[in-house]
């Protein structure tokens, strides 16, 4: 006999929360090791042994001739779009990170909000083409939830405008689209090895590129404006990556097969447990891309299920499974973004909306058991058959 709900009076089902995003920590001894290295040689930043091999390793990960490590991905960004020489606006998807918009903003740019394809979660290409103007310096594209953005389609756009083309890569390495590797596309990609992401260095990014000039002008410009002799060439910052961050990368790197496999597991897990739920259906990779299914994301149908996404959420938040909604309600509708419309959202994003208002991320990784897997399925599965008791007590 099903137990009872903890939105309904039930005791939750889980007594430690399960999170999203919970931090995979690959071989600790292996971690340990290089960071007593690093100690040992007295060198803990400015380029170290460690910042070098993980550098030398992304680049061969991302199949590039460059690859520049930072303290984390929201300054790569920044020093990518400065380096890139961007300027006036730049055309985004507005179902992205908050950080996607905030780093063209804070290098005083502005961005142009675009809508998505419902079907893929990425950038639409045909919308993005109406939003270019005589003010338009370059497309950031973004690899949603390692899905790998509409490459081929964004580089003829960017190639028949002049334009640049580089992708917020957060959530996409060890993806690729048709073979080839995410970061490998566009002018330059940006990664990310925050806690949260699969690939971690606890906190840090990346710029992988196959352009010589803009390699080098990263490398200045993450370094003070500096070059080779300290000679200072440009206005720059302080973006390094230190050797304790880099110990960590690398190993978590060196375990990234283990690590797709998997969340691979967990997510055909989810597949099966999930199947045939009213109203509840998995987000599946397309055939011409691989991901590194790193996020768990479903759709919640309201008039299928007989509960909202946000009614669904609660019920799991009451579990302990500490579900999440992911980029709602956009960027456009997001501080400051949201008080002017008319410059950073010209044209209207439904498809944006609507996706945002429907999605739910679940737990995956090393962070959850495929018995807690399936348990997470019964505790939906249930939801949604209880979903005219839940609704009342929502509404009591």
């Amino acid at each position: 006999m099903p137990r009872d709900l903890a939105i309904l009076g039930g005791e939750p089902f889980f007594v430690q929360p399960l999170h999203v995003g919970r931090p995979n920590v690959p071989d600790e001894r292996k971690v340990m090791e290089r960071i007593q290295q690093a100690i040992d040689r007295r060198w803990l930043t400015s380029f170290g042994p460690l910042v070098k091999q993980f550098e030398h390793d992304l680049a061969l990960t991302a199949g590039v001739k460059h690859c520049i490590v930072t303290c984390n991905a929201s300054i790569a960004l920044q020093v990518l779009i400065r380096a890139g020489g961007l300027r006036g606006e730049v055309i985004l998807p507005s179902f992205t990170f908050i950080a996607t918009a905030h780093t063209l903003l804070w290098e005083g740019i502005t961005p142009i909000f675009c809508d998505i394809d419902e079907d893929t979660g990425n950038i639409d290409p045909d919308h993005a083409a109406r939003l270019i103007t005589p003010k338009t310096t370059g497309i950031m594209g973004v690899h949603l939830w390692g899905h790998p953005a509409p490459t081929e389609q964004l580089a003829d756009l960017a190639g028949a405008h002049g334009l640049r083309l580089f992708y917020d890569s957060a959530h996409a390495i060890g993806s690729s689209r048709l073979g080839r590797p995410v970061g490998n596309f566009g002018d330059a990609e940006v990664y990310s090895f925050h806690a949260t992401k699969f690939i971690n260095s606890f906190e840090g990014g990346a710029i992988v590129t196959n352009d010589d000039e803009l390699a080098e002008r990263v490398r200045s410009m993450h370094n003070y404006g500096r070059g080779e002799g300290e000679y200072v060439s440009s206005i720059g910052t302080n973006a390094k990556m230190t050797e304790v961050a880099a110990a960590m990368g690398i190993t978590s790197l060196e375990n990234m097969p283990y690590l797709i496999d998997v969340n691979r597991e967990r997510f055909e897990h989810y597949r099966a447990g999930l199947a045939g739920v009213p109203g509840v259906e998995l987000r599946c990779p397309s055939r011409e891309n691989t991901v590194n299914h790193q996020y768990i994301v479903f759709e919640v149908d309201e008039a299928e299920a007989g509960l909202s996404r946000d009614e669904l959420v609660a019920t799991l938040l009451a579990e302990n499974v500490l579900a999440r909604t992911h980029f709602h309600p956009g960027c456009h509708r997001t501080e400051p973004y949201v008080h002017d419309q008319a410059t950073y959202a010209p044209l209207p994003l439904p498809h944006s909306e609507a996706l945002s208002d429907r999605v739910v991320m679940l737990p995956t990784g090393t962070g959850i058991t495929l018995t807690e897997v399936g348990q997470v399925c019964d505790i939906i599965r249930q939801a949604v058959a209880q979903a005219p008791a839940i609704r009342a007590a929502s509404l009591a």
